[in-house]
């Protein structure tokens, strides 16, 4: 089956820059549990395609006050960008659990009331070794008011391999600290959490003249 037509499904993509943004900001807080936005420059309808991720909070992650902060300051950055919030991602400090948390499931729920396909997606933080073969995700989708498994035959991340060596790359040569979460923004506002510069080193490494796509 082509990807073109997995896709017309309606099922899941995630982008090499979205999982490397999401897998450096774990390890970047490797004691702690962080959280992000996942986001979409397709138009609604049909499949999720998350294109990107906006890397949240390292600390206090169940504060309901700064989570709102930077689903409205996310929002309208969307909102000039041409992009959306397709849905949420969170890697537990507990690397042996991955399931989510009440607070996980009370900002996904928020997101579902805008976006109805929106996905949760934990990282298997038990799973995240530089050889692992598979994307050391698990994925949720909303039925009902429930969140449930998704089957994992669903779920595409093309170029797995490239996508995992980009990811290694960066922690080897010490960039993943280029990468800022809205805590870290919060911290010195000078410091741009939309990550324009990681965005661009990812970039550079998938490009065409490096041998990826």
């Amino acid at each position: 089956m082509s990807w073109r037509r997995w896709l017309a499904m309606g099922e899941v993509e995630l982008s090499c820059l979205a999982y490397v943004k999401m897998y450096l900001h774990a390890c970047l807080f490797p004691r702690c549990s962080v959280n992000g936005l996942l986001l979409s420059s397709s138009p609604a309808g049909g499949a999720v395609c998350v294109t990107d991720c906006v890397p949240l909070l390292h600390t206090h992650l169940p504060l309901a006050p700064i989570t709102q902060l930077a689903l409205t300051q996310v929002d309208v950055w969307c909102a000039q960008t041409q992009q959306r919030i397709v849905g949420y991602y969170q890697a537990n400090a507990c690397v042996s659990d991955s399931s989510p948390t009440p607070c996980a499931l009370k900002i996904a729920d928020k997101i579902a009331e805008q976006c109805n396909n929106a996905v949760l997606l934990m990282i298997d933080g038990g799973k995240m070794s530089p050889d692992y073969r598979v994307p050391p995700i698990v994925m949720y989708e909303r039925k009902d008011t429930r969140w449930t498994l998704k089957d994992k035959h669903t779920i595409m991340l093309r170029q797995w391999e490239e996508t995992r060596d980009i990811a290694s790359q960066l922690l080897d040569s010490g960039d993943h600290s280029l990468l800022v979460d809205f805590d870290s923004h919060l911290d010195d506002i000078t410091r741009d959490w939309t990550n324009q510069k990681l965005n661009a080193k990812i970039a550079e490494l998938a490009s065409p003249a490096n041998g990826n796509v």
